[in-house]
C-alpha cells in the first residue's frame, strides 16, 4: 500500500499498519517528505524542513519496533510542527525577522512528550508572526495558502499547522491558540482542532503571545486522531507555572458517541448573532440531527459575554506588547507592519484598565462555570464568515462586507479567556470551503467535548471530503 493514499489515513490506521510491520517508519517519512517537498511552492506551509535528521529518527523507530519496543500510538508517526514550538538544538524562528537565528537549549515539553511516544518532526510549519494574527501571511517567509482553494487563507495563527494537515503534508500537528488560532484554521481547513482547558498541556518551550490566554492543542483529521494526541501531550511540568496536576483518563478509550440524555446549551443572542446564513443553516442542521438522536437542546443566557471582545482585547494587547516591549524599543522596524501597530496599541491601555479588563473576565468565568452545572456542552459556529481571499482584511457577512479581525475571533476568543476546553469539528461545506462547528465544555472534561463531536463527525462523514490537490 506504498501510495499517496497513505497520507489521506488518520493517525490512528497508520499506527496499525506500523506496529504490524505493514508499513514502516522510513518509508511513511519518505513519502510524507517527498509529498510535502512538491506541494509547498504553492501551499507554502513549511518554513523549514528537517529531511537527515527525519529519516534517521524513522530508522530507530523501525529498528526499536523490530525489537518488540513499540511505545505506541504514534511511535513512527511523522509529522510537522509549528515554528514557535522549540525543538532543542534547532531554530524556531516564530516566523519573524527577530528570531530568525533562535535556537533554544530544551525542547518544549510537547515535543519531549511526542519525542518520547517515538513521533517523528520532519519540519518547522509557517504561521502568523509571533502567533498574532488570524491569516497567516507573513512578510517574512509568505503567505500560507488553504488547500481547499488556493485563493483563500488557510486562518491563523496556526495556518501552516492547518493548511499542512489537510493537504496530506502532515499526518497531525499541533496549534497554539491565544484567540482562536487552532480553532479558525481548523475550521477553515476542514480539520478537529482543540484547544484543551488552560493548564492541561503544558506551555514550556512555547513562546508566548498572551501568557494568560496562550494553550497548545491538537489539529487532526479526526476525533480520535485528537483524542490520541492529547493523551500524549497532558500533564503537569512544573516549568510552566500555568501547568496542573490533574488526572489525564484514556481519551481515546473512553470514546462514546451516544448523545440520548445529554444537555447541549445554545446561547442566541452572543454566539448565534450575526452569523452567515449558510454557516448558520449548518450549525443548526447539526444541533437538530443530535436532538433527533436524543440529546436535549436548551437555550441559555450569558449576560457577561457583552464584554468579552474587549476583555479580549485589553489582555491579549497589554501582555504581548509587554512581552515584545524591549525589541520594539530597539527593533520596531524589523517586526511585519500589521504586528507592528498591534504591539503599539498594546502600550495604549493603562494598568486600572487591565485590572478591570480581568474583573470582567472573572464574572465570564463564574457565568460560564455555574452554566456548565446545567449543561453538559455549549455548541456554537466556529466562525461567523467563510475565510477571506489572502490579502483581504475584510469578509462577507450576509452579503455585507466586515472586518475580519472583528469577526473572525467572535466565537472563539471566550473560550480563552474562560480557559474552557473548546474544539472545531467540520459539519460541511460553504461554496466547497469547510465550515467549523464549535463544542465548548467544563473545565478538564475534555471527554464530555470529545464524546460530542463525535457523534457530530459520525453525522457529517466530513472524512470523505478532501481537497484536491491535483489541480495545483
Amino acid at each position: 500500500m506504498l501510495n499517496k493514499e497513505l497520507l489521506t489515513l488518520p493517525v490512528t490506521e497508520l499506527a496499525k499498519l506500523i506496529k504490524n510491520r505493514q508499513l514502516s517508519s522510513v518509508d511513511l517519512t519518505t513519502m510524507l517528505l517527498q509529498h510535502a517537498h512538491q506541494y509547498n511552492p504553492e501551499i507554502n506551509a513549511y518554513i523549514s524542513f528537517r529531511d537527515e535528521r527525519a529519516l534517521a529518527e524513522a530508522a530507530k523507530a523501525d529498528e526499536e519496533i523490530a525489537q518488540g519496543n513499540y511505545k505506541g500510538t504514534f511511535h513512527g508517526i511523522p509529522m510537522g510542527i509549528k515554528d514557535n514550538i522549540y525543538l532543542g538544538g534547532e531554530v524556531t524562528s516564530m516566523a519573524s525577522k527577530i528570531h530568525s537565528k533562535f535556537v533554544s537549549v530544551d525542547d518544549a515539553s510537547v515535543i519531549e512528550k511526542l519525542k518520547a511516544a517515538g513521533a517523528i518532526i520532519i519540519g518547522k510549519l509557517n504561521m502568523h508572526e509571533y502567533a498574532w494574527g488570524i491569516t497567516n501571511n507573513s512578510p517574512h517567509f509568505g503567505a500560507c495558502h488553504n488547500p481547499w482553494n488556493l485563493e483563500k487563507i488557510p486562518g491563523g495563527s496556526s495556518g501552516g499547522s492547518g493548511a499542512s494537515v489537510a493537504a496530506g503534508m502532515s499526518t497531525i500537528t499541533l496549534g497554539t491558540d491565544t484567540a482562536g488560532s487552532i480553532r479558525i484554521p481548523s475550521s477553515a481547513c476542514g480539520l478537529v482542532g482543540l484547544k484543551p482547558t488552560h493548564g492541561l498541556v503544558a506551555k514550556y518551550g512555547c513562546f508566548p503571545l498572551a501568557w494568560s490566554l496562550d494553550h497548545i492543542g491538537p489539529m487532526a483529521k479526526t476525533v480520535q486522531d485528537a483524542a490520541a494526541m492529547l493523551q500524549v501531550i497532558a500533564g503537569f511540568d512544573a516549568r510552566d507555572p500555568t501547568s496542573k496536576q490533574v488526572e489525564i483518563p484514556d481519551y481515546v478509550a473512553l470514546l462514546n458517541s451516544d448523545v440520548k440524555g445529554k444537555v447541549i446549551g445554545i446561547n442566541e443572542e452572543y454566539f448565534f448573532n450575526q452569523v452567515d446564513a449558510p454557516i448558520e443553516k449548518l450549525v443548526r442542521a447539526q444541533i437538530a440531527q443530535l436532538e433527533q438522536a436524543g440529546a436535549i437542546i436548551q437555550p441559555v443566557s450569558i449576560p457577561a459575554l457583552q464584554h468579552a471582545e474587549y476583555v479580549e482585547l485589553i489582555t491579549s494587547l497589554s501582555e504581548a506588547s509587554t512581552i515584545h516591549h524591549e525589541d520594539m524599543l530597539v527593533r520596531a522596524d524589523d517586526f511585519g507592519d500589521d504586528i507592528r501597530l498591534l504591539f503599539e496599541l498594546g502600550e495604549l491601555p493603562t494598568a486600572v484598565e487591565y485590572l478591570q479588563a480581568q474583573q470582567l473576565r472573572r464574572e465570564l468565568k463564574l457565568q460560564f462555570s455555574a452554566l456548565f452545572n446545567e449543561i453538559d456542552v455549549l455548541i456554537t459556529p466556529t466562525l461567523p464568515v467563510l475565510p477571506p481571499d489572502i490579502g483581504s482584511s475584510v469578509a462577507k457577512l450576509n452579503g455585507e462586507e466586515v472586518d475580519l479581525l472583528n469577526h473572525i475571533i467572535r466565537f472563539t476568543g471566550p473560550s480563552n479567556l474562560t480557559g474552557l476546553p473548546a474544539l472545531s469539528i467540520p459539519c460541511g461545506l460553504v461554496e466547497g470551503q469547510p465550515v467549523g462547528l464549535q463544542i465548548i465544555g467544563p473545565a478538564f472534561q475534555e471527554q464530555k467535548v470529545f464524546d460530542i463531536a463525535l457523534a457530530i463527525e459520525k453525522q457529517v462523514q466530513f472524512s470523505y471530503h478532501k481537497p484536491t490537490l491535483d489541480r495545483i
